[in-house]
């Protein structure tokens, strides 16, 4: 079964890194194949790490092969990516991982490339040295970023690239959201290692617990009941900074899958409007606010055309999670790195523009917005805040600092990493009260 494991591990990761497929749309088509959650458990593991460092033993295949086999083989040579992770990154024996990808080339119907895999991964073993020597001579193979975002990284932030490009290759901890609608965050922290889970609350976000390994959540206590949802801390630190109270008309303007608006509405009792652009990621926002047993007002529209989904009557507040590069959440979204290109920034900044722009007249006097991305580019942060409040005479900002980030212009940038936490910007505005 491993074999097949592997040659299906093979298929996604080709269909990601070759074909530019989403990990998630990978997982979808191949996992319902495996009938065993540890399979699966192992396919996911497989395909991310392969994502994740694609580009690094990408690369190494280009000094390992005479001819390419990206096009008229690319499971193959996913599988051959697959093989030098599991001997450089998952660390396995160097018989077992050469032993199981020779195998899975078979269970790709392959069996004439069987010797020519087995050859690859022995030569491998023998230059290894001097092979990684070369890859880790630049940042963009040292590191296994693309080429442009490891020189925009150290453009933007010079004496923490490293330490950034190391965090994002590093496994993240899974962080829950008590429901504090349903239960208290200590009694379900204690509900969850009684089940065997190493779960802690966490040090100063007030309803997250941390557990140092992902997991199937769907298998946890509390999860059928809504008890919990998974949401990491940086994204958990928007309720704090929105500072809903009861009664209140709130805007989650870019929402799918959800997750804020559900922390807001757990937080007080507010009238929210949880805006989607795409209808099936509108379902998703639907399906969690039931399992998590909260009322929203979900719609389908274009925050940057409020005219065709605003019914006329100010928010409170407004969240503004705008769509970004991804750029700080690469350790749990490996193949954003394989599909984001330089080309993407410039584009998405002028739709973070636009969409702030359109929604600003729809917050209310002495109302608060909430800037987010999960990028740490500078372009689509204070490159973008910076030039909106200098438009806006009634727009201030709100000054606030965080136990772990870094202040950034007329906002706050945590960095991946940080606090072990996602990469993630933040900027809290405020509209003048009328006069």
């Amino acid at each position: 079964m491993s074999a097949d494991v592997r040659a299906l591990a093979a298929q996604a990761l080709a269909q990601v890194a070759l074909h530019g497929a989403s990990l998630r749309e990978a997982m979808e088509h191949h996992a319902p194949k495996l009938p065993d959650a540890r399979d699966r458990a192992l396919l996911m593991a497989l395909v991310s790490d392969g994502a994740r460092w694609w580009p690094r033993f990408d690369a190494a295949l280009d000094r390992l092969l005479d001819r390419p086999l990206r096009r008229k083989e690319p499971a193959v040579h996913a599988l051959l990516v697959l093989g030098l992770v599991q001997l450089e990154v998952l660390e396995l024996a160097d018989y077992a991982a050469v032993a199981a990808t020779v195998e899975a080339v078979r269970a790709l119907k392959r069996p004439p490339l069987a010797g020519l895999v087995n050859a690859v991964l022995r030569r491998w073993q023998r230059e290894r040295a001097t092979h990684l020597a070369a890859l880790d001579a630049q940042p963009e193979t040292r590191h296994a970023h693309p080429r442009w975002l490891a020189q925009a990284i150290a453009h933007d932030w010079p004496a923490q690239a490293e330490a950034v490009m190391t965090a994002d290759n590093r496994e993240p901890p899974l962080m829950l959201r008590a429901n504090r609608r349903r239960t208290d965050r200590d009694a379900l922290a204690g509900r969850l290692r009684l089940d065997g889970q190493a779960a802690e609350p966490h040090a100063w976000l007030a309803d997250a617990i941390v557990l140092p390994h992902s997991t199937d959540v769907t298998r946890l206590p509390g999860f059928a009941d809504g008890l919990f949802a998974v949401q990491d801390g940086a994204a958990q630190i928007a309720a704090d900074l929105a500072g809903v109270r009861d009664g209140q008309r709130v805007l989650d303007a870019c929402a799918a899958p959800g997750g804020k608006a559900c922390h807001l509405l757990e937080r007080a009792d507010v009238a929210l409007t949880a805006l989607e652009f795409e209808p099936k990621r509108a379902g998703r926002i639907r399906e969690n606010l039931a399992r998590l047993h909260l009322r929203a007002d979900v719609r389908v529209g274009d925050a940057g055309d409020p005219a065709a989904w605003w019914d006329g009557q100010p928010f409170d507040r407004i969240l503004v999670d705008a769509p970004c590069s991804a750029t700080g959440v690469l350790r749990r979204r490996p193949d954003v790195r394989l599909h984001r290109r330089l080309d993407d920034i410039a584009a998405l900044a002028a739709q973070q523009r636009r969409i702030l722009d359109a929604l600003w007249p729809l917050l209310a006097p002495g109302g608060r917005l909430l800037y987010i991305t999960c990028s740490l580019l500078r372009a689509e942060n204070e490159g973008v805040v910076e030039p909106f409040l200098a438009a806006h005479a009634d727009a201030h900002v709100v000054p606030f600092g965080l136990p772990v980030g870094q202040a950034a212009a007329a906002g706050w940038q945590i960095l991946p990493g940080d606090g072990d936490l996602d990469g993630m910007y933040y900027a809290a505005i405020e509209k003048s009260a009328s006069p």
